[in-house]
């Protein structure tokens, strides 16, 4: 069974972490879903790339993913951070259990609101590690706790992506991945 990933997504994200985590995960074979949370499909990313969405984010909302997962960038974390039925749809996600995951800005601004951050170690843009409340910020370029997974910023999309690749299709397949990129 192929693992299903959604990417919401608004305008404001960042443009080489929400590539990347389209690029890297498709590249495994996962199906992704990149979801909008704006009133239209076509979103403007914070560097001025313009994207289209795959589908609208509350058509898809009743669907299960394997992973739920947010870009960061300003003021793109802040505006998934607002939108009150991705919060409720995370929330559902990190209870029951299912990955969840978030980069740059995300994890503090978006994920720390949702209330999905209690007694966890991660990391986010680290200007950002202020913000966190009720978890742990550890200054790594990827954390893995249990069902969460965390990220700091454009740099670190690539292993980020990987490391995601790893939770949903197994280290040998991010192996895979890594090796046609080139990734040492």
């Amino acid at each position: 069974m192929t693992a299903r990933a959604l990417i919401a997504v608004a305008d404001g994200v960042e443009d080489l972490e929400t590539v990347t985590l389209i690029d890297v995960l498709r590249r495994a074979d996962i199906e992704v879903l990149v979801a909008s949370i704006e009133g239209r499909r076509m979103f403007t990313c914070a560097r001025g790339t313009r994207m289209t969405a795959d589908a609208m984010l509350i058509d898809v909302l009743a669907q299960e993913f394997d992973l739920i997962v947010l870009p960061g960038g300003m003021p793109g974390a802040q505006r998934l951070a607002e939108h009150a039925p991705l919060g409720e749809r995370v929330a559902q996600q990190a209870k029951a259990g299912k990955l969840f995951a978030g980069i740059c800005a995300a994890p503090a601004v978006a994920l720390q609101s949702y209330g999905v951050l209690r007694q966890r170690r991660l990391t986010c843009y680290p200007a950002f590690s202020d913000r966190l409340s009720g978890c742990t910020f550890v200054d790594q370029p990827v954390v893995v706790d249990g069902n969460c997974i965390t990220s700091q910023g454009p740099g670190t999309a690539l292993a980020f992506a990987l490391t995601l690749v790893e939770q949903l299709a197994g280290k040998a397949t991010r192996n895979e991945v890594a090796k046609a990129m080139l990734v040492p």
